[in-house]
C-alpha cells in the first residue's frame, strides 16, 4: 500500500526516508526475538508474549548516503483474530511473515495472516512481502522443508529469507536488503557484507513514547 514522503520541516528532515515495516506469525516464532537482534543486537533466552503490538524505530545510511529510519511493528501472534490488527497492518510498507522451521502449525498458520493483510490492503495493493524462515540454527529440528518455503514464497509474490535471530545470522542482512529494496536503491554483495558488519542500534522507540500524529506513520514506498 503506497503511501506519500512525510512532509518535513528542514532539509536535514526531508533527506530521511521513512518506512512502517509490520512483522506477523503466530506466537513463539521469534518476531520480538528478530526484532531486538535488528535494533539492540540482542537475544533474550526467556519468552516474553508480545500483547497487541510493540514499536520498535532503527535508522540506517545505505549506499549513496540515503538516510532510512525503519519503524518494526512487531505484532502479537495472538492478535490475528483481534478488532484492532487491520490498524496495526494499514499502511505498512512492508510485511514481514515470520515463522518457526521447527514448528509447521506456525507456517500453515501464515495463509491466515496473509489473508489478513490482503483484506487490509488489496490485492492490487499489497505492499512489499518477505516471508522469514527463523531459527535457521536448528535445521536438524527442521519441519518445513525450503522448497515448500520457497515455494509459498513465489506463489504470494514474497522475498525469501532464513535466519536466526538466537545467533544473529542474517538478520541485520536482511533487513538491510529491505530497506534497501523499499528505498529503489540496488546492492551489491559487498555492500551487503560490509552494512551487515556496520548496522547497530541507535534509537528504540516504545508504544507509550509514540506521538499519536506518528501511528499513521506516512513514508515514501518503493513500488516492485
Amino acid at each position: 500500500m503506497a503511501g506519500q514522503a512525510a512532509p518535513a520541516d528542514s532539509d536535514e528532515e526531508a533527506e530521511l526516508l521513512q518506512f512502517k515495516v509490520v512483522v506477523v506469525g503466530d506466537g513463539e516464532v521469534g518476531k520480538t526475538s528478530l526484532s531486538t537482534r535488528f535494533t539492540e543486537d540482542h537475544f533474550a533466552q526467556s519468552y516474553r508474549q508480545t500483547i497487541g503490538v510493540d514499536f520498535f524505530l532503527k535508522q540506517l545510511t545505505l549506499p549513496g548516503d540515503v538516510h532510512v529510519a525503519i519503524q518494526l511493528w512487531d505484532i502479537g501472534g495472538q492478535t490475528l483474530s483481534s478488532k484492532m490488527v487491520g490498524n496495526y497492518v494499514y499502511g505498512a510498507h512492508a510485511v514481514l511473515y515470520a515463522y518457526d522451521i521447527t514448528n509447521l502449525q506456525s507456517f500453515q498458520d501464515l495463509e491466515d495472516w496473509h489473508a489478513l493483510v490482503v483484506r487490509v490492503c488489496g490485492r492490487d495493493r499489497l505492499p512489499y512481502l518477505a516471508l522469514i524462515a527463523n531459527k535457521a540454527d536448528l535445521t536438524h529440528l527442521r519441519t518445513v522443508k525450503p522448497e515448500r518455503h520457497n515455494q509459498f514464497a513465489d506463489s504470494n509474490n514474497m522475498y525469501s529469507y532464513f535466519v536466526s535471530a538466537k545467533t544473529g545470522d542474517n538478520v541485520a542482512t536482511t533487513f538491510y536488503r529491505v530497506a534497501a529494496d523499499l528505498a529503489g536503491i540496488v546492492l551489491t554483495k559487498p555492500e551487503v557484507e560490509v552494512a551487515a558488519k556496520a548496522v547497530t542500534a541507535q534509537i528504540i522507540v516504545h508504544p507509550q513514547d509514540l506521538p499519536a500524529d506518528r501511528i499513521g506513520w506516512v513514508a515514501k514506498h518503493h513500488s516492485r
